[in-house]
Formats: structure tokens, C-alpha cells, sequence
């Protein structure tokens, strides 16, 4: 018999939650395999043809059916499957924070990159998923040049400091800090990044990044409250076996490959590859799994001044089904940008953003839920802010 579980918050109307039905929303029904090759078959064939364009055809312009092509590959991709997949903890504005989900990013603009930002999902529940992240990457011994965001402020929107494509080599460090709160757990990471960027074209880079950090998952008894408890009837065989087990500390190794050019990015990525293999402490109950992800898009000149970015992002954790989010990501001179995701069977999100001075920029979103929790929840914030230096 399961016992309800009403996680503490005395400024809000507190919402009870089935604590094991809670636990397995991250643990939910087997994906379908003959589904999932068909994305990856089509995903291939979609980006190693892109690809070989790119390659060849770097300097041309790209017309308007060149655009819908893409366009309807992506959507093909994105819509083929109707799963919906565990994301602790998602991120809304990876585009244009790509590290966040790739090492291989780390060094990417020839500047450094300090970003902090912010997630509340799920509105309305007391307790919900909260992330808190910051991050710094930094290229290795690259040279200040007029790209460099940090030469001056001016006020008003400036323009995206742009990349150095120069055909050599490079090298990156970067390292980042997470904390994520979801009901009565946490999970907070830190890590550190090395990424070596070798020249494939004289306007294309292949990236490898890796990541090796250590991270910390507890349950917080003081943030749940079986109704057994409350009514002195019965015992919540759930929550005695958590409360009773300590905290999981843990060697955590990702890697990730990113190809990037000034319009085009591919990568795929591993986190928590190693598992628990190095743990410390007794959290016999928290069984980490291998992260995976693969992320694409390309960027099409609409106008002298508007580009419009369209691109993928597929994430998977064993045994959850497969997650897939699309996005289109429209720029005005460089400066403003804005556009909408679709992450499927769970949120529409709107994102806006742009840079306030030469060294300083900012980032928001919203999701707006389209799952069964939206009788519930309004949505969730996304906020996040970076210097250029």
C-alpha cells in the first residue's frame, strides 16, 4: 500500500505527492528500440549529408528551400516518436550555452565565458525542481584580437562577439558548479573540463572535451513528511529505506565531441560514464545512470539582418524512453534573440535574450507544460546571466 508524502512549505498550499509514484517519474516505461534506431538512422543520414554541404559550400548562401529542407528533417526527427524522457536537470537555453550540455563547447569563443543562471520548474508544487548552475570556460593561451567582447562597453545592444577561425589548433579548461533540488533530494556536481580543438576545414573545428568531477545525492528528511507520521497510523516502508541511508559521493566522467563552424554545430555527448564505479558513503538506494545526448543545428542568413537557427536536441538515460526537443532560434543583427522549443510530451518554451553591453548578456525562458501536470503547474522560469571578458 503506497502512503501519500506532503513535502513542507508553509507559504504555499501544500500539494501531496505518492512518494513512490514520485521516485519513479524518473524511472518510467522501456523505450522503444525499433522506434529509437529510426531516429538515430534518420538523424545520420540528416547531418552527415548536411554535413558534406557545409563542407563544400561553406561561403555560399543558403536559399529559402534549403531552409525548409531543414527545417522538415528536424521536425521529421523530432516528431517521429511520442516519448517523453527523464531530464534532471534540463536546460531551455542550450543554444546559447552550449557547454551546459557538451564539454567539447568549452573554448568555443575566443574569450572567457562566466555564466550563472537558474531554473524553477513546475510552478504551483511546493518543493519542486530547482537548478542552480555556473560555469567558466576559457580558451588556453588565445590571443586578445578586435573580436575580443572586452576591449570596450558600449550601451544598448551590442553584437555577439565572434568566433576566430585562424585553422589551428587550440586548447580550452573550463569547470562548473550544480545544484539541483527536486522534493526531498539534491544533487550537487563540480566539475572540471579540459578540450582540445583541432582545425578540420579553415572554418570548421572538431572538439573533444572531457569532464571529471565529483558529486554529491541526498535525500533530505527534513523536506518530506509520510502521512503516516502525521496520523501515527501505519509506517511508509519508502521513506524508512531512504531515510535510513546515507549520502552518495562519486568520481563523475563525461565526454563529448562537438563540430562546430560559424553556422553549423554537431555533438554528442556522455556524462556519468564511469556510474558509481568510485563512491564513497552508503547510498545504496541511488543508482546513477549513463547520460547521453546528441545536439545539431544550423544557422540560415534570412536577411542582412535576421538569422534563423533550427536544431535538435535527443537525450537519453537507460531505461527511460528516449527525450526530444526541437527549437527555432531567430537573431537580429547579432544582438537579440528569441524563438520557441518543443520539448515533447512536456513543455512548449519561449526564450528571449541578448547582449546589454560589450561584456555583458542575458538569457530567459519559460516553459509552459503540456503534460498532465499542467492542471497543476504554470510552467517554470529559466533565467541566466554571462560576462564576456
Amino acid at each position: 500500500m503506497h502512503h501519500a508524502i506532503a513535502w513542507n512549505n508553509s507559504s504555499q498550499p501544500t500539494k501531496q505527492l505518492n512518494f513512490t509514484s514520485f521516485s519513479l517519474l524518473t524511472s518510467t516505461k522501456r523505450m522503444n528500440y525499433l522506434k529509437i534506431l529510426y531516429i538515430w538512422t534518420t538523424a545520420q543520414l540528416i547531418f552527415k549529408r548536411q554535413l558534406t554541404y557545409e563542407m563544400k559550400k561553406l561561403n555560399t548562401t543558403r536559399n529559402l528551400e534549403s531552409i525548409k529542407l531543414f527545417v522538415t528533417l528536424c521536425v521529421i526527427v523530432v516528431f517521429s516518436v511520442a516519448v517523453n524522457a527523464q531530464q534532471i536537470p534540463q536546460y531551455s537555453q542550450y543554444m546559447k550555452n552550449p557547454y551546459l550540455i557538451n564539454p567539447g563547447a568549452a573554448g568555443q569563443q575566443n574569450f572567457i565565458d562566466v555564466t550563472a543562471g537558474g531554473r524553477m520548474q513546475w510552478l504551483g508544487f511546493s518543493d519542486a525542481p530547482k537548478t542552480m548552475y555556473v560555469f567558466v570556460t576559457a580558451p588556453i593561451g588565445a590571443k586578445v584580437s578586435k573580436y575580443n567582447p572586452s576591449v570596450k562597453i558600449n550601451y544598448g545592444a551590442v553584437r555577439n562577439p565572434r568566433a576566430i577561425y585562424n585553422a589551428q589548433q587550440k586548447h580550452a579548461l573550463g569547470g562548473s558548479l550544480i545544484v539541483d533540488q527536486y522534493g526531498a533530494f539534491q544533487y550537487i556536481k563540480a566539475t572540471a573540463t579540459y578540450a582540445f580543438h583541432l582545425p578540420v576545414t579553415d572554418k570548421m573545428y572538431l572538439s573533444f572535451g572531457a569532464n571529471v568531477g565529483y558529486s554529491n545525492r541526498s535525500f533530505l528528511k527534513s523536506r518530506a513528511q509520510t502521512l503516516s507520521s502525521m496520523t501515527g497510523v501505519g509506517t511508509d516502508v519508502t521513506y524508512d529505506t531512504y531515510a535510513s541511508q546515507g549520502d552518495l559521493n562519486m568520481l563523475d566522467i563525461g565526454a563529448g565531441l562537438y563540430l562546430y563552424s560559424e553556422n553549423l554545430f554537431v555533438g554528442i555527448t556522455g556524462d556519468q560514464l564511469t556510474k558509481d564505479f568510485v563512491r564513497f558513503g552508503n547510498g545504496s538506494n541511488i543508482d546513477p545512470r549513463m547520460h547521453f545526448n546528441f545536439v545539431a543545428g544550423y544557422k540560415f542568413n534570412l536577411s542582412n539582418t535576421m538569422t534563423l537557427t533550427p536544431s535538435v536536441l535527443a537525450k537519453y538515460i537507460k531505461p527511460s524512453p528516449l527525450s526530444i526537443e526541437g527549437s527555432l532560434m531567430f537573431e537580429w543583427k547579432e544582438r537579440v534573440w528569441y524563438g520557441l522549443s518543443y520539448r515533447y510530451q512536456d513543455a512548449v518554451v519561449g526564450f528571449v535574450g541578448m547582449n546589454i553591453t560589450n561584456r555583458l548578456r542575458f538569457g530567459y525562458s519559460f516553459d509552459f507544460s503540456t503534460s498532465r501536470f499542467n492542471k497543476h503547474s504554470f510552467g517554470g522560469h529559466e533565467l541566466n546571466i554571462g560576462l564576456m571578458l
